[in-house]
């Protein structure tokens, strides 16, 4: 009997494990292909969005780069509810195949001088299609891992989804800091900046042949679909979808106003060389690797409420004086500091979050109720992120100006996490098993 239990507990951490890898795969290739995006946006601008005006080129590109985000919603509830009627492995195989796609249109999209107003357009649809993708891969890949958890290891588990947005800032921190060394300027604008968007194509299949390969979740298979999954959500669990948008705020804006936004903020703002932009951002990165699984094991012993309130606490308090720090002394070791120290308090912040939405949800809406919070919350306050706080620079003229509007966002987060104290479970009292 021991030995029974033994083989099918080894069993389950093995399918546990493989599942962490094909989410972090997979997930690690969505962000990716939003960050390369955002880093290389203003490259993206003079080659798609031609205009007298640099800021106003700028500023459309950082619009089209939010208009994918429009699509996240309608894309969170299409395959948020796909996951729940047919599995989070369909939903999750789906999402992959649709963001390679739309990453392949912007690799090889010829240019406004070389087709004209057809080249926006392609941009554009493409970062449509990837909106709609990413829209419901968080949803699904967050049902995934959590239900394939073992039972107190739930925030831990998820956590390997943060850490993969780590891994998409990292690897793309990399790269843009390798091409802008050893490239010019012409060669960037010309065909340079295409390579991290060729290199997010080919990892599509590969990401798409391991999930195929991976078991359903226990979870799912033994529970039993609702007919209608959205309207479940919206019916009965209306206060836990509040909450969950509310802590997702302060976690959208910290990845697009922080994670993604400092190599050109430092570029554009602080006139930097963008290779130390990418330093930084590689900084962010590792922070979030090393970290934010850290958070999600001590969470699951301590609980995740004190994790995402005081962290949300520690970033509002901390943000406006960082922000003032690289702005009077700029340069790399200023820009390392920003992201050592802000790194740390978001992987704080999102190391337990996911487990904490999958105990405000049940299994049968979880992919559709988390797909609803989480995409109309980046949608109003990440995907515009970046566009926003370029805006209130040139409208402020003062270049602390995104410290305000981060502060707001952990404030939203901040009442979330304390409406969230009545959802929290009993504690582990012990932590016990292997990782």
């Amino acid at each position: 009997m021991n030995t029974i239990k033994i083989n099918t507990t080894a069993t389950h951490n093995k399918q546990a494990r493989r599942a962490i890898v094909a989410t972090v795969i997979g997930n690690g290739l969505e962000w990716f292909d939003f960050t390369v995006y955002s880093f290389f946006s203003v490259i993206i601008a003079k080659v798609f969005f031609p205009t007298d005006n640099e800021l106003t080129s700028y500023l459309i590109a950082l619009a089209t780069f939010g208009v994918g985000f429009f699509m996240r919603p309608v894309g969170g509830i299409v395959i948020g509810v796909y996951g729940d009627k047919h599995g989070r492995k369909a939903a999750l195989s789906l999402t992959i195949l649709l963001m390679a796609l739309g990453t392949l249109i912007i690799a090889i999209t010829p240019s406004y001088a070389q087709i004209g107003l057809m080249a926006p357009i392609l941009i554009v649809l493409a970062r449509l299609l990837q909106g709609f993708s990413a829209g419901g891969e968080m949803g699904s890949a967050t049902a995934f891992l959590i239900e394939h958890a073992p039972a107190g290891r739930k925030a831990y588990y998820s956590s390997w989804i943060q850490a993969s947005i780590g891994v998409a800032v990292l690897l793309g921190s990399a790269l843009g800091a390798a091409l802008s060394s050893y490239l010019t300027q012409a060669q960037l604008e010309s065909w340079g900046w295409r390579v991290p968007f060729i290199i997010g194509t080919l990892i599509g299949p590969i990401g798409f042949y391991i999930r195929s390969r991976i078991d359903e979740t226990p979870a799912y298979t033994e529970s039993k679909p609702v007919d209608s999954p959205l309207r479940e959500v919206l019916r009965t669990y209306p206060r836990q979808t509040l909450i969950s948008f509310s802590l997702v705020v302060l976690w959208t804006v910290c990845t697009y106003a922080i994670l993604f936004y400092i190599p050109s903020y430092s570029t554009r703002v602080l006139q930097l060389p963008s290779w130390m932009g990418f330093c930084a951002g590689m900084m962010g990165g590792a922070v979030l690797i090393i970290v934010t699984p850290i958070v999600g094991a001590l969470a699951d012993r301590y609980g995740r409420r004190p994790w995402l309130l005081w962290s949300a606490l520690a970033i509002f308090v901390t943000v406006y004086p960082m922000f003032v720090y690289i702005n009077q002394m700029p340069g790399l070791i200023s820009l390392l500091v920003f992201e050592l120290v802000l790194g740390v308090l978001i992987a704080g912040y999102i190391g337990s979050i996911l487990a904490a939405f999958g105990e405000l949800l049940p299994t049968h809406v979880l992919s559709t109720g988390l797909s609803v919070a989480y995409n109309v919350a980046v949608t109003i306050f990440g995907g515009f992120a970046t566009f926003t706080i370029t805006w209130l620079i040139a409208q402020t003229g003062s270049n602390v100006s995104p410290a305000f509007y981060i502060m707001f966002a952990a404030l939203i987060s901040s009442i979330g996490a304390m409406l969230y104290r009545d959802h929290e479970p009993a504690l582990r009292p012990t932590l016990t098993g292997a990782y």
